[in-house]
């Protein structure tokens, strides 16, 4: 986990949510909940370290690399 990315997005979100909040205050508690789950779904998906996980295709690796004697 890199902590100045996260520290960095925690700010962002901050100053997002001060600067959106008064535009929403006329909105539907639906609006703003759904705000509010983008807004944590960003901050949480911070704390992993996703740019190196695996991808798609390495997983697809990974998986099916015992059955390469059965396909070919």
């Amino acid at each position: 986990m890199r902590w100045s990315l996260f520290c960095i997005v925690t700010i962002a979100m901050i100053l997002i949510s001060l600067f959106e909040w008064p535009k929403l205050k006329q909105k539907p508690k639906r609006d703003k909940a759904v705000f509010i789950m983008l807004l944590l779904t960003g901050w949480v998906l911070s704390m992993f370290d996703l740019p190196n996980t695996p991808g798609p295709t390495s997983i697809f690796k990974i998986v099916f690399k015992p059955l390469r004697g059965l396909i070919e």
